[in-house]
């Protein structure tokens, strides 16, 4: 099926790690919270890296060029740490990580919305598109490339990209984020980022207690406010205003006004209000997410 992309734009501030050898994919099977055993070269992985207590120190996006490599699409801001992480995992694992970041171009497509389901992968070429989850309305692609080859579409207007990234309710760990959220908390779950059945990773009984033991008390929402907000930003609530309700995973800018992706109290939005910063700052008001928030059984 032939994609009609409308626009595109290279995403500078991200990387890629290469983990290449006969035991790539079985080692990052071991280390993210995804199955790796399994990837298939027409599907791509979202996943997580998780700290001992289960904490998100990455959110990663990886597929197969060829049989024995896995690329990870990551923040470029955090690809130094997470690649000497891992690496203090391989031990015996046939398997090397570096830095491919300067041999892969990776752009944010936006195009006609079809059927296709998140997470698939065509190939075009030398470029692996990959199927995100749309805002709604949109297809959404990341597409990797040579750095040399020409743009994929004609360029997006500023922000728009980001945008739609927080429509679709795609979070990212940043820097001012990392370890501060279970994968549920940022409901990776229910994106397609966590499989349950699948052997032991790093903070993996944490996770597993918070889906199957009804410890979860905190989500991830869409949110509109006037002005510019920033990930880390504490969110307070109106009728608890001496301790935070929230925290800002991820923020995008437009005509000034923001949309923001905020880690929240469920108990929180049962009444009063939310405000960016301080009790009386920026109100947030809720817009609904492209899909159904449930509850861990």
């Amino acid at each position: 099926m032939t994609q009609h992309l409308t626009g595109a734009t290279r995403l500078l501030d991200w990387g890629v790690i290469r983990a290449e050898g006969e035991d790539a994919a079985k080692f990052l099977h071991s280390q993210l919270t995804q199955d790796f055993a399994l990837l298939g070269p027409d599907q791509a992985r979202f996943a997580g890296f998780c700290s001992a207590k289960g904490r998100l120190l990455a959110t990663l996006i990886a597929w197969k060029p060829d049989a024995g490599t896995v690329l990870l699409a990551l923040p470029l801001e955090l690809l130094p740490a997470i690649q000497k992480r891992l690496s203090m995992f391989v031990l015996r694992a046939k398997c090397k990580l570096s830095d491919a970041s300067s041999s892969v171009a990776l752009w944010g497509a936006l195009g006609s919305h079809d059927a296709r389901a998140p997470w698939t992968l065509e190939r075009h070429g030398d470029a692996a598109h990959i199927r995100l989850p749309d805002n709604g309305t949109q297809g959404r692609w990341l597409i990797a490339q040579p750095p040399d080859a020409p743009a994929p579409a004609t360029a997006l207007a500023e922000g728009d990209w980001a945008w739609s990234q927080l429509e679709a309710g795609l979070p990212t760990v940043l820097s001012a984020t990392t370890e501060q959220f279970v994968p549920q908390m940022l409901n990776l779950e229910l994106l397609g980022g966590v499989n349950f059945q699948k052997g032991c990773y790093p903070g993996q009984e944490v996770v597993a207690r918070s889906q199957y033991r009804g410890t979860l008390k905190r989500r991830t929402y869409l949110y509109e406010l006037a002005g510019e907000a920033h990930p880390g930003q504490e969110i307070f609530h109106s009728e608890d205003p001496g301790q935070p309700a929230g925290l800002v995973t991820n923020a995008a800018a437009r005509s000034g006004r923001s949309l923001v992706l905020a880690e929240t109290k469920i108990a929180a939005l049962a009444n009063g209000s939310l405000h960016l910063g301080a009790p009386d700052g920026p109100l947030l008001t809720s817009r609904p997410l492209p899909y159904p928030l449930t509850e861990p059984q």
